[in-house]
């Protein structure tokens, strides 16, 4: 399928055509939640819960919803195969809307045309004064450069008080997609799981010329997350989260990033490589790390066939879609230890070298 030109005029979409896909795994901590504040959303018509094998009771819980709620099993592209709207909401299912915010989301994307993604800006459930995600841009070491991220609220708006704000990368926990444009760009890779499916996506629009914003004043909130992969301040680096980085941050590089871009950044992902291998090793997960590779180059035949379905969309070069910094780390990956922040001036002063190169 061939992806809709971002400069092709669109007739006008009813906001009566809304699908929500929540995508769920051991969540029923937050699930109720979530729910309760999706069906009382304008526009929403249907709620699909796309379980990825649930053993706490999640799933259960959304089979006897019932109502605008249905169960899905996990499989291609999260739910969207399953859509019949013009617009899909994908929702984490530790995420809560306020009243009102699928109606601004798709109104913002509605008036800009050439926008395939929009998305709220997110705060901590347990301290709303401070912001969670709010976008970003793509980081040259495949990943996101983000804005305000654990920032206060309020420093947030008074630094950039625009009601719409045009990113580069969006967030994944709460993002309305055109679905037409999704379909045409191969949706949601599944081959991630979680940890840069977003990035990837974003990339992908991008690439292809479609805009990307973020509404600073939609907050939704944004619970603990799944347990064994998300984490807070304060909480040991999860294993599981460290094969899954270690095997999808190359997924991403390999599959999206030009022949030219991987070259020139050589030496900012090595020394990337080396500082997430002692990560690894500081938390006892050398052996995830190892399995991460493993799993990495195993897949390298299916990621050069994605590969070439990326390129044949692109009409934007990665002289334009990549940033060199500022490096964004979480404090319990080390954010405010020496080491981070000359790998991010290391990686910043690479980037400026090559980028009139690529």
């Amino acid at each position: 399928m061939t992806a809709p030109s971002p400069n092709a005029r669109t007739a006008p979409l009813p906001i009566e055509g809304v699908t929500v896909v929540v995508v769920n795994h051991q969540g029923a901590a937050y699930l109720p939640r979530c729910l309760d504040a999706l069906e009382g959303q304008e526009g929403v018509v249907e709620v699909l819960v796309v379980d990825n094998a649930s053993t706490d009771g999640s799933a259960a819980l959304a089979a006897a919803r019932g109502g605008l709620v249905r169960l899905v099993e996990a499989g291609g592209n999260l739910g969207l195969a399953q859509v019949r709207t013009p617009w899909v909401l994908f929702v984490d299912n530790d995420v809560y809307l306020p009243e009102g915010a699928v109606a601004s989301l798709v109104a913002a994307a509605r008036d800009e045309p050439r926008v395939a993604l929009v998305q709220p800006r997110s705060v901590f459930a347990g301290e709303p004064t401070r912001v969670h995600y709010d976008g970003g841009s793509l980081h040259h070491l495949g990943l996101f450069s983000l804005r305000n991220w654990y920032g206060a609220l309020e420093a947030a708006r008074a630094a950039d008080p625009s009601p719409r704000v045009a990113v580069d990368g969006a967030i994944s926990l709460c993002l309305l997609g055109r679905v037409e444009v999704l379909r045409a760009l191969g949706g949601f890779d599944p081959h991630y799981f979680i940890l840069f499916e977003d990035l990837d996506l974003s990339y992908r629009v991008r690439a292809a010329g479609w805009g990307i914003l973020s509404l600073p004043g939609v907050l939704v909130e944004h619970d603990a997350g799944t347990a064994g992969v998300s984490f807070r301040e304060g909480a040991r680096y999860p294993a599981r989260r460290v094969f899954l980085h270690a095997r999808n941050r190359w997924r991403f590089l390999l599959k999206n990033l030009g022949l030219r871009s991987l070259l020139l950044t050589l030496p900012s992902q090595a020394l990337y490589e080396v500082a997430y291998l002692f990560l690894a090793l500081r938390h006892g997960a050398l052996g995830s790390w190892l399995r991460g590779k493993g799993a990495a180059l195993a897949s390298l035949a299916e990621v050069w066939t994605a590969r070439a379905r990326v390129q044949s969309t692109r009409v934007v070069g990665d002289r334009e879609l990549l940033v060199g910094g500022p490096l964004t780390l979480t404090p319990d990956a080390g954010a405010r230890e020496p080491a981070a922040r000359l790998l991010d001036a290391w990686s910043r002063l690479c980037f400026r070298l090559v980028r009139p190169l690529l």
